[in-house]
Formats: structure tokens, sequence, C-alpha cells
């Protein structure tokens, strides 16, 4: 199994649900960054409130996301970071009309 590359990283993450939003952390726009090398694979993420009462358990959903398109022994780290601060206008044009917000 060769290192997935950062569109299947992103895809794998699609499949992680936020439960109280219903729709993907990628496409509510909680995914900041992904980085890929030989080894590794690192995601940077965020949630819509540093009070989100599910963090832990999207955090350890995303790892598994990952590990199940990663060779056996690579390391997974999802790093929860607070900056930049989650805005509504990081969603994608579907979770905004979702939720009904402008543009």
């Amino acid at each position: 199994m060769n290192m997935p590359d950062e569109s299947a990283v992103r895809d794998a993450l699609c499949t992680v649900d936020d439960p109280e939003a219903g729709m993907s952390i990628v496409a509510l726009g909680l995914v900041y960054n992904i980085a890929v090398t030989d080894d590794a694979v690192n995601v940077d993420m965020t949630m819509t409130t540093p009070a989100c009462p599910v963090a832990d358990s999207l955090v350890e959903q995303s790892r598994a996301a990952i590990a199940t398109i990663s060779p056996p022994g690579t390391q997974v780290n999802v790093n929860l970071v607070w900056e930049p601060f989650w805005t509504p206008s990081m969603m994608s044009g579907v979770a905004k009309d979702f939720f009904g917000w402008p543009g």
C-alpha cells in the first residue's frame, strides 16, 4: 500500500461527520491543513467552538479514517488548532446553502 496523497486524505476525512451539524468536517471547513510525508500524515483541524463536546471523538474518528487508507506503521497526527478561529465563511458552498448562510 502506498502513502495516500492529500486528495485521498481529504476524501477519507469527508467520511467523518460532525454529529451536531450532520455534515462532514471537510464541508464544515474544519480541516485546515493536510501534509503527507514518506512515513506520516499530518492534519491540522479545528472545531466550530473550543467548547465542542465531540472534539475528542472527531479527532479520533479522523485519525482512524486516515489510518484505513495508509500503509501499516504510518504515523497519523491529527492536531487540534485554534488559529485561525473558525467562522461560517470557511464552510463549503453546499454547507452554506444547507445552513442558509449567504455566499
